[in-house]
């Protein structure tokens, strides 16, 4: 007998026909829809299933609903869900609700982006890379900007605590006596900005992401922060 996981996420009732265009958007079939007796939804991605039921005085702004979906080409997965997005919206939504976020490296071993959608549900989109496997392992980094960067991206993303993030990064770019190699700097400077204009800081915002786009990266440099200038550039667009 082969079983299967099908999550169940909330959303606020009169939200549920934009939520189920959000998954539209992102490559979903609507198998099921219903917004009376009470508000129910499925949609479906290859063998991928999520179910939404509305709850009318459901908050997004505070939900923390999320799930975990494993793939093998979480690449090509950010592009499709990009790329449908901006034909739905008119363009990528990387702040607010809905939004999508950038592709990382976590230093738990997957590379993994997240996809929010009107109603605060997460979508974590991961693929296990070379010696991966576990969100959080035992010990974070010793190193201390790898630690801070692994630190405030479990705030930002998992809790959900950009003060809490943007406190860790602060700290390590006032440091004296240890520097951070170029795409460290890079990469503190650009989720910096991310977490200020998620807390609606546009001004920081503008100056976090213009710091960032200042250094100095050699071209092998650059191929390293890849992920890191490709989020710069959304953000700063």
């Amino acid at each position: 007998m082969t079983e299967k996981t099908i999550p169940l996420l909330p959303c606020r009732t009169e939200l549920i026909q934009s939520v189920v265009d959000f998954y539209t958007a992102l490559g979903f079939e609507t198998t099921q829809l219903q917004k009376s007796p009470y508000a129910y939804a499925v949609v479906e991605r290859g063998a991928v299933e999520l179910q939404l039921y509305g709850m009318k005085d459901y908050d997004p702004g505070t939900s923390h609903s999320t799930c975990y979906i494993l793939t093998e080409d979480v690449d090509g997965l950010h592009a499709a869900f990009r790329s449908g997005l901006k034909g739905a919206y008119g363009r990528i939504p990387t702040r607010g609700l809905p939004r999508i976020g950038p592709l990382k490296d976590m230093s738990y071993g997957v590379r993994q982006f997240l996809a929010t959608d009107p109603t605060g549900n997460t979508i974590r989109v991961g693929q296990v890379i070379s010696g991966g496997g576990e969100e959080e392992p035992a010990t974070a980094p010793k190193e201390t900007f790898a630690r801070a960067l692994h630190m405030a991206d479990l705030f930002a993303d998992s809790k959900q605590d950009y003060p809490g993030a943007a406190k860790i990064i602060d700290r390590v770019l006032k440091l004296e006596d240890e520097q951070p190699t170029p795409v460290q700097r890079v990469r503190l400077l650009v989720l910096r900005g991310d977490i200020a204009q998620r807390l609606g800081d546009e001004e920081g915002a503008r100056g976090w992401l213009e710091e960032a786009a200042a250094v100095q990266l050699s071209a092998e440099e650059r191929e390293t922060a890849h992920d890191a200038l490709a989020r710069l550039s959304d953000l700063r667009g």
